[in-house]
């Protein structure tokens, strides 16, 4: 993770949240906070992200309109190119991420906090290869050490 600067004024940014078909997700404060700490320790400065939470029949139709996938997925993201600094869309379906967060047994909170972060990096540019070495790759590296600072300051 790299530093935050000091001794500057804060960016401009702006995070939306919605909820598109299911409220069972992360509170906005909560959200915010994790796209804040992704882009302070990328060091972005100015962004607008949007981040949408999906029932599972409105991420199937996403990934299957976009990607060809027809299946549900835990997380899309789409950076958009723009001039006045980042700009990105994040896609989240709670959940997938409920059910994999059973599976690993750890809490559904930490599970969308993970997949935000996710989503975040992916917006930044961040990729990870399929399979099991996506977790030893760059990007998984600095997802967990992101939802770790979270979790640890209780977001």
């Amino acid at each position: 993770m790299a530093s935050r600067r000091t001794g500057t004024a804060a960016p401009r940014r702006d995070v939306k949240v919605s909820y598109a078909g299911d409220r069972r997700a992360l509170a906005v404060p909560t959200v915010c906070r994790a796209v804040s700490t992704v882009l302070d320790g990328e060091e972005v400065g100015a962004a607008t992200v949007a981040i949408t939470f999906m029932s599972t029949a409105r991420m199937r139709s996403l990934n299957r309109r976009t990607f060809g996938r027809d299946h549900a997925t835990d997380v899309v993201a789409f950076p958009l190119v723009h001039d006045d600094g980042l700009v990105g869309d994040v896609y989240v379906c709670p959940s997938i991420a409920r059910r994999s967060a059973r599976r690993f047994q750890i809490s559904p909170r930490e599970e969308l906090l993970r997949l935000v972060v996710h989503g975040i990096l992916h917006v930044l540019g961040y990729d990870h290869p399929e399979g099991a070495s996506r977790t030893r790759s760059r990007m998984w590296k600095l997802q967990e050490a992101y939802v770790a600072a979270l979790i640890g300051g209780h977001v």
